[in-house]
């Protein structure tokens, strides 16, 4: 089970994979993308696909987790690109991106199943940040 990270921001989505990376270990396979090929902030749909090609080439399955709506838009194009096969080994969660990347890693390093993953991820939706009296 493969993880994928998108974000308008590089910056935010590489720390991200540094943390995600602790968490998953080696075994789980990881990718970003994030900003513009000119360093804006921004996505890029080709920056997604070859993401997605590259955790796919090391995994079985793969979960996508992003930040905001729009990125979501670049994420549809780069799954245009793929082919049927590939495209359903890709499942999207509207998980929030930091904490259910996190959640999400746990799950895929302990070889969790793809539902099982995703469930997790999604769960970090009503997680409390903060200790409750």
């Amino acid at each position: 089970m493969g993880l994928i990270l998108i974000s308008h921001s590089r910056g935010l989505v590489e720390g991200l994979r540094e943390m995600v990376a602790q968490v998953a270990g080696p075994d789980v396979p990881l990718a970003t993308a994030g900003g513009t090929e000119d360093g804006r902030l921004g996505t890029s749909a080709p920056a997604i696909a070859a993401a997605i090609t590259d955790v796919l080439k090391q995994s079985d399955n793969a979960v996508v987790l992003l930040d905001l709506g729009s990125a979501a838009l670049s994420l549809e194009v780069a799954l245009e690109t793929l082919d049927d096969v590939d495209r359903q080994r890709v499942h999207v969660t509207e998980a929030p991106l930091v904490e259910g990347a996190v959640l999400a890693a746990v799950q895929a390093s302990v070889g969790a199943t793809v539902d099982e993953v995703i469930a997790a991820a999604a769960s970090a939706a009503t997680m409390p940040k903060l200790p409750r009296a």
